[in-house]
């Protein structure tokens, strides 16, 4: 039950042991198999410094033993490591890895703390290039999926545009057609007319009788005729 210091001591020879144990920051590597949130099996590996508290030592020694780390390390690791990933979907694990990573560490100190050992960090925490792969697929997926109702929205759109725009112009057309009328088309003719008589001969037929379209037109922009009294 006593805990020596660095340097010489006395011990009695067949009656006391000295035991030595090591109290610098100490590394272990567990693989842990777990399962998430949205119950995806997640493989990772996750390595962690710790220490022996040096008051603690004897007590560890007589409650635990020498080989601490796979008595009780270890388990713990692996322990928390399942309670901490069922908490998260498999991509929030991938986002969210500091924040799965410090509350794995908070978990493993509540967890060993008490028999003596002290918990820094956790140096590594990496999942298995299937899990990594299996995210990355999923994601795309997704990712597709949106753009495809994204396109889908697009499509839609466009062709309720080009739906609105033909009625629009079958409502011109309509309004058009609605507003021709033979004097409408006799005044048309007129005004694009350069005042050149055809050149061509023809059968003797015309489209419109030049001398009425003119008496017409006349009748529309010649003063009236002064009375006389």
């Amino acid at each position: 039950g006593t805990v020596l210091g660095e340097g010489l001591h006395f011990k009695l020879p067949f009656i006391t042991n000295v035991v030595k144990i090591d109290n610098r920051v100490l590394k272990t590597e567990v693989s842990s198999s777990s399962a998430s949130k949205d119950l995806q099996t997640v493989n990772s590996t996750i390595a962690l410094n710790y220490r022996i508290g040096r008051a603690n030592s004897a007590s560890i020694y007589q409650n635990i033993g020498t080989d601490f780390e796979n008595v009780l390390i270890n388990p713990a690791i692996q322990e928390c490591v399942k309670s901490v990933t069922a908490q998260f979907t498999a991509e929030e694990l991938i986002t969210e890895r500091q924040k799965v990573g410090d509350l794995m560490r908070e978990a493993l100190a509540e967890k060993i703390g008490p028999y003596g050992f002290e918990v820094f960090n956790i140096t590594s925490f990496e999942f298995s290039e299937e899990f990594n792969a299996a995210i990355e697929a999923k994601q795309t997926a997704q990712q597709n999926a949106l753009k495809a109702e994204q396109d889908l929205a697009r499509i839609k759109v466009e062709a309720q545009q080009q739906i609105e725009q033909a009625r629009a112009e079958a409502e011109s057309y309509r309004l058009k057609n609605q507003e021709i009328t033979q004097e409408t088309l006799a005044m048309e003719w007129i005004n694009k007319w350069d005042g050149k008589l055809p050149s061509v001969a023809s059968d003797g037929s015309m489209m419109f009788d030049i001398s009425d379209i003119i008496a017409a037109a006349g009748s529309r922009t010649s003063p009236p005729a002064p009375s006389c009294h």
